[in-house]
């Protein structure tokens, strides 16, 4: 069964980027420290990674989060959405307004200009098809923005909810949750490693 899975690492203090976020900055100052397990050599932060982008059917992703990582500082292949551990899933992109060119023309991007939902029930299609093509389950992956994960969260729209707690505190930055109705999740896993303390979390639709 195809899942839609929200994935992302977060400070202790909340924050999933540092102070001043940009295009040339996109993790803002200091935000690196929040994907130091996604480079570990402890072999738990290994199995945590390669487990979750081996499950990768689609992956959704917002706008400015695109702009980052197709930027001339973004993924190449030996940084990006797990490389080396991965093969290609299909990205697609929640957008006012699609990009006039893309510089990862090696991916497969789909941008969708009528809402987050049907963003969403894209990624799930093509999820579902590499599901059947590949005789295994697939899941829809949310990476972020923050922004983009917290909309799916108040939307409903989230199955699990997996937390790469960092031990680092911004102090400032982009704020994983800012409000929206309270709700109480089922603890599902906690995996502490060197770098980081694995969430899991099942959601109620």
């Amino acid at each position: 069964m195809t899942r839609t899975i929200a994935d992302i690492s977060v400070s202790l203090d909340g924050f999933v980027t540092g102070p001043d976020p940009g295009p040339d900055n996109g993790l803002g100052t200091g935000g690196e420290a929040l994907h130091t397990w996604a480079f570990s050599d402890d072999p738990d932060d290994r199995r945590v990674l390669r487990e979750g982008t081996a499950r990768s059917g689609a992956v959704v992703l917002g706008r400015r989060l695109f702009d980052v990582v197709d930027g001339p500082e973004g993924w190449d292949d030996t940084c990006g959405y797990g490389a080396g551990e991965v093969g290609r899933p299909a990205f697609v992109v929640v957008t006012s307004v699609p990009p006039d060119s893309v510089r990862t023309t090696g991916l497969d991007w789909t941008f969708v200009t009528t809402g987050l939902p049907d963003a969403v029930a894209a990624a799930r299609e093509r999820a579902e098809a590499a599901s059947a093509s590949g005789g295994k389950d697939l899941d829809v992956v949310l990476m972020g923005g923050g922004a983009t994960i917290a909309s799916a969260l108040d939307a409903g729209l989230v199955d699990v909810l997996t937390l790469h707690l960092a031990p680092v505190v911004l102090g400032a930055g982009t704020p994983l949750f800012t409000g929206g109705a309270p709700r109480t999740l089922v603890q599902r896993g906690v995996l502490p490693t060197s770098t980081a303390t694995h969430l899991t979390y099942d959601l109620s639709r």
